[in-house]
C-alpha cells in the first residue's frame, strides 16, 4: 500500500481536513451548477493556478496523477464531436477535469489518517444507533489505497506485454493477470486484518 499524500509540503497542507472536503463539496457543487463554457474556462484557470501556487514539482506531479482522466475525456470528446454536440461535449470536459483536479488535490494534501477521522465523526449519528461503521471507514481506505497500486501494476503488466508482443496495446489480454494479482493483495489485506482483530470496533490499528 502507498500514501497519496504529497511529499511536498504546501500551505494546503496545514488546512483541517474537514475544511478541504467541505470546500471541494461546495467547488464541486458550483462546477454542476456552471453551465457557461467560458465559466467553465475560467474554473479550470483557477484550478491551474491552485497547483502551481506551490511550486513546479507539487503541479508536475498532480498533473501526472490526473493522467487516468485523459482516457475519459478523449471518450466525451469522440461522442460529442460525433453528434455535433461539441460546446456541451466542452463545457462537460472541463468540469470533470475541474472536479477530479479538485478532488485530487485534496487527496494530495490531506493526510489519509485525517479524511477517515472527518468520516467518523461524519458517522457518528449511526454509532449511537448502534450501527458500527468501522467497515465503511476502512473500505474507504482501502479504495483509496488500492486504486493506484492496481494501476501501477496494471501499467506494470501492459508494458511488459508490449515489450514480448509485437502488438503495442495488451487491451483485454492482461486481464487475468492483473485480477489474480488484485485477488492476491487481496489476501494479504485480509491476512493483515484478521492479525490485527478483524473488523471490531476495537481492533489496533
Amino acid at each position: 500500500m502507498i500514501s497519496l499524500t504529497s511529499p511536498v509540503e504546501t500551505r494546503y497542507h496545514r488546512l483541517p481536513a474537514g475544511l478541504k472536503l467541505g470546500l471541494l463539496c461546495v467547488a464541486t457543487t458550483g462546477l454542476f451548477a456552471l453551465g457557461s463554457l467560458w465559466g467553465q474556462f475560467a474554473a479550470l484557470a483557477v484550478v491551474a493556478a491552485l497547483y502551481a501556487a506551490p511550486g513546479a514539482g507539487f503541479a508536475r506531479a498532480g498533473a501526472a496523477a490526473l493522467r487516468p482522466v485523459a482516457l475519459f475525456v478523449a471518450l466525451i470528446a469522440v461522442w460529442h464531436i460525433a453528434t455535433g454536440t461539441l460546446v456541451e461535449g466542452t463545457v462537460i470536459v472541463l468540469r470533470l477535469v475541474s472536479a477530479v483536479a479538485l478532488a485530487n488535490l485534496v487527496t494530495m494534501t490531506t493526510r489519509l489518517a485525517d479524511m477517515l477521522a472527518v468520516l467518523h465523526w461524519i458517522t457518528t449519528p449511526l454509532r449511537w444507533l448502534g450501527i458500527g461503521t468501522r467497515p465503511l471507514e476502512l473500505a474507504i481506505s482501502l479504495v483509496i489505497r488500492f486504486i493506484p497500486v492496481l494501476s501501477a501494476k496494471g501499467a506494470a503488466l501492459a508494458e511488459s506485454y508490449r515489450a514480448r508482443s509485437a502488438r503495442k496495446r495488451p487491451g483485454w489480454r492482461i486481464a487475468a493477470p492483473l485480477a489474480g494479482l488484485a485477488l492476491d493483495d487481496a489476501e494479504r489485506v485480509a491476512e493483515a486484518l484478521r492479525a490485527r482483530g478483524g473488523l471490531s470496533e476495537g481492533a489496533r490499528e
